[in-house]
């Protein structure tokens, strides 16, 4: 082959390379955004950022219920149409079934019918905050090893989460339970490591790492703005700190492990009115925040990081 015939291979093969970058997360770390409201797919702000992840948590029983089976349709849909690609995360019954566990056999009957309605839909996670005493799993790990083992038997092809986990004290002794009763390791957990973000610390992120083998995903993750909640868990709350806690995400807990693949913020835009929790990174007003700089700031050096390998890998000689 000429000289000039490889340069011209390799010159197709940055330009592939370039739209896989556009196309594709760049880098080896992924971004998402983690939101109950499906008004952000349409919003030009997040458009703009070519975010292609989202994570939705519905109750385990969605699909008996209407109001809630209509919202997760819309969501869904929403999701869809905008190219996004959505983590489905399992909870707790809503209302005064709250309380209410079903049985490793209701569970994956309850999983079948979502992967029916909505087949294109292969990423879940099993439980949400699983060891948070809020939730009813507290003290039941190894019911939600039995869930997990229903979900893979159920769709061994799809992306599953053993569990998603607070960065809270009990979280070591919960993961070590739940990992005794399923007897094996999973591929990914989830975690929701609010404390470490807010506190600027990495402890709880460190502590996961030490007790799984498996990839980590963020799943619940940023700066909080304003909570207006009966916890008892303090730490900074402004619009500048939830930048600040944004950026010790990425710049501190992200580069702990190579096994920490994603990062999905909560959440998108604060909702009109009172609420008890703001953690948005676009105001209610549409307003992009300082934490929304921090993020878009990350997407970019990414993309410039992977366009740099991709340059050093066809450059010629």
């Amino acid at each position: 082959m000429t000289r000039r015939g490889r340069v011209t291979l390799a010159a197709l093969a940055l330009i592939a390379g370039l739209v896989a970058v556009l196309a594709a997360p760049a880098g080896a770390l992924v971004v998402g955004i983690g939101d109950q409201k499906p008004d952000m797919f349409s919003d030009p702000l997040f458009q703009s950022l070519g975010i292609r992840y989202a994570r939705l948590a519905v109750s385990w029983d969605v699909l008996q219920h209407d109001d809630q089976r209509a919202a997760l349709d819309r969501w869904l849909d929403d999701a869809r149409a905008a190219g996004v690609e959505p983590l489905v995360s399992f909870g707790h019954a809503a209302g005064d079934r709250r309380r209410v566990l079903p049985t490793p056999s209701r569970f994956k009957y309850e999983f079948r019918q979502v992967r029916a309605r909505y087949p294109w839909v292969t990423t879940f996670a099993t439980w949400n905050e699983a060891n948070h005493c809020g939730e009813p799993t507290c003290h039941r790990p190894a019911l939600v090893a039995a869930y997990y083992k229903a979900m893979r038997r159920e769709c061994p092809r799809c992306t599953l989460l053993a569990a998603e986990v607070l960065d809270m004290p009990n979280m070591a002794s919960w993961v070590d339970a739940f990992r005794r009763a399923l007897g094996f390791e999973p591929r990914f957990w989830g975690l929701h490591n609010y404390l470490d973000a807010n506190r600027m610390r990495t402890s709880g992120t460190r502590t996961l790492l030490r007790h799984t083998t498996g990839k980590i995903w963020f799943t619940e993750t940023g700066g909080i703005v304003k909570r207006r909640t009966k916890v008892k868990v303090t730490f900074p709350e402004s619009a500048a700190h939830a930048a600040t806690a944004t950026r010790w995400v990425f710049d501190q807990l992200v580069p702990l492990s190579r096994r920490i693949t994603r990062v999905y913020l909560y959440h998108w835009n604060a909702a009109a009115g009172l609420q008890t929790w703001d953690s948005g990174l676009v105001d209610a007003e549409g307003h992009a925040r300082p934490a929304l700089r921090v993020v878009r700031a990350e997407m970019l050096r990414a993309q410039q990081r992977e366009r740099r390998r991709i340059l050093a890998r066809v450059s010629p000689g």
